[in-house]
């Protein structure tokens, strides 16, 4: 359904990405990648929303470098050299704009990594009207989620190394300073719980109930 692209960034140079259409004037939405890259899993998931009825662009943050799910350090390696402020006042606000010419809405969502990114850019990216963040959440000193304004939800396992439940907490407590309109699901699955293409961790059941919440979340915020 979509294709590869090019567009401009706020300090006039290029990211690459890959968008998916739903039509002129629709809502926009940001979408970012795991750790794994712009991998075929992301972009399905740009098609499948686009059938929802938005258009969607995923920016490259590895400009073009894909990580096989067996690759750890790969994926390490990538993550820990990506320049997340960077990556997020560049790529991500560059797509925004993107997605927001003409006056549509825009939100940003992402998994992992980009859960992480989504958090950052709720806080950084004036283009971004609404945000839902998967499993991620960055370092305070990157963004503090008591910084978001606008309206936030978002979806986390019970079992998970990285977000576990003390850092959901301690998530919750600083949007409960914010002026957000938020909201915090919880699930018992696991870390990447709606990566169909990881049997060891997907569930369908999560996958499909986030899946209805995020897109009733879009559709009070961002229309569509």
């Amino acid at each position: 359904m979509g294709q590869d692209i090019t567009f401009a960034q706020p300090d006039g140079g290029q990211a690459t990405g890959y968008i998916a259409e739903s039509g002129a004037g629709a809502p926009g939405v940001v979408l970012i990648q795991e750790w794994w890259g712009l991998i075929d899993q992301i972009k399905g998931m740009c098609d499948k929303l686009a059938g929802e009825g938005y258009n969607v662009l995923a920016p490259d943050l590895y400009s073009g470098t894909a990580i096989e799910y067996h690759d750890l350090d790969g994926a390490a390696r990538e993550m820990n050299s990506l320049d997340f402020l960077g990556a997020t006042d560049q790529m991500v606000r560059g797509a925004a704009q993107h997605l927001g010419r003409g006056g549509a809405k825009v939100g940003l969502t992402g998994y992992c990594l980009g859960g992480a990114v989504t958090i950052i850019g709720a806080v950084r990216v004036p283009e971004i009207a609404a945000a839902v963040c998967f499993y991620g959440i960055p370092p305070v000193e990157a963004a503090d989620p008591k910084d978001i304004s606008i309206p936030f939800q978002g979806h986390f396992a019970n079992t998970d190394d990285w977000c576990n439940p003390p850092a959901v907490d301690a998530l919750e407590a600083s949007l409960a300073e914010s002026d957000s309109d938020y909201e915090i699901f919880r699930y018992d699955g696991q870390h990447a719980f709606l990566n169909h293409e990881r049997p060891d961790v997907y569930d369908a059941a999560i996958a499909d109930q986030s899946w209805v919440r995020t897109l009733e979340f879009w559709g009070r915020h961002l229309g569509g």
